[in-house]
């Protein structure tokens, strides 16, 4: 059995430190502890969706409060022998000599002082949903505030859906949400001036448009009632879409010389890796989730976690061969 840790005394060295324990983190840490590695889970406890009520898409778990989710897992994780911490990671390093032949190693510097060393690193800390500048959308997120139709359109279906104008992917959301509900309108916002093509999309899909600002949105015993306009105007709406920016969390990545890049889609900055287990530029550190695919949800977070862990494992176990086949040549010339 692995360790939650509580008085945040970490052993000096693992074979692993994975950064981050949502859903990659800790199926990572599963996969890993079940191939017999030492394994320390760091934690800033800031999971992204821990103002929904539930996680969408996972099959077996529809619906499962998302602490639920990370306790499920934490207890799966410790009892494959992974050790779990609360802190945050503020740094790493390399450690190893500058030399091709020489063994991976790193130092991760956490926010208390402390500094833990790691054959290899696997870094899944998330992203940052930048939300835009309009009153009530910070406190509504989660709840009536929405982005994503597969992980919430079918708590919102056939309600007054208003999409807010303030990426371009609006008009790409308005198209999407109409799936689930007949009753979409979309706020330009002084943002969103769509095409020939795109006004005869929302037409024909009986989409309305409102022009002008937004102000607030209208919150009746906490509820969300309606959009305001600058103008004062007030659109009746149950829910409303948005799209944030999306910022990886790439604090350690960025210390370790791993360059973030902007998304090809334009909605955010991620880190590019190798989609075969998630390596990335730099040797020995490994990324997965969100950090690395920003629209993933937490079941493909879940997946890339299990997959990073095996390509971890697997470089490992090619490290440790190396070894034991230069120890036997050596050996045998001795004799």
């Amino acid at each position: 059995m692995g360790t939650e840790i509580e008085n945040n005394r970490v052993a000096d060295e693992y074979d692993v430190v994975v950064m981050g324990g949502g859903a990659a983190g800790l199926s990572a840490a599963v996969t890993l502890g079940r191939a017999l590695r030492s394994v320390l889970v760091i934690d800033a406890g800031e999971p992204r969706n821990a103002p929904a009520a539930g996680v969408h898409g996972f099959l077996s778990r529809d619906g499962v409060n998302p602490q639920e989710l990370l306790k499920l897992g934490r207890a799966e994780a410790l009892q494959y022998g992974a050790d779990i911490m609360s802190g945050t990671a503020v740094g790493a390093r390399s450690t190893a000599e500058p030399t091709d032949d020489s063994e991976l190693a790193f130092e991760v510097d956490l926010a208390d002082g402390q500094t833990v060393k790691a054959r290899r690193l696997l870094v899944t800390t998330g992203l940052v949903d930048i939300l835009p500048d309009v009153e009530g959308i910070r406190e509504r997120w989660g709840r009536d505030v929405l982005h994503c139709p597969y992980c919430h359109g079918w708590e919102v279906r056939n309600q007054a859906i208003g999409i807010l104008g303030s990426v371009p992917m609006a008009m790409h959301q308005a198209l999407l949400f109409r799936q689930w509900s007949p009753n979409i309108t979309l706020f330009l916002n002084d943002v969103l001036e769509p095409t020939e093509e795109q006004w005869e999309q929302l037409a024909a899909r009986s989409i309305t448009v409102v022009d002008g600002k937004v102000q607030a949105l209208q919150i009746t015993d906490d509820t969300l009632t309606g959009v305001v306009l600058a103008s004062g105007t007030i659109i009746p709406a149950d829910a409303v879409v948005t799209g944030p920016r999306l910022e990886a969390r790439s604090d350690v990545l960025e210390s370790m010389g791993v360059p973030m890049a902007e998304h090809p889609m334009g909605i955010g900055t991620h880190v590019e890796v190798n989609p075969l287990g998630g390596a990335t530029s730099v040797p020995g550190v490994w990324a997965a989730g969100n950090v690395t695919d920003l629209n993933g949800q937490v079941m493909a977070s879940a997946a890339a976690g299990v997959m990073a862990g095996a390509a971890i494992n697997a470089d490992l176990m090619m490290e440790e061969t190396r070894t034991a086949v230069e120890e036997t040549r050596q050996s045998a010339l001795s004799h």
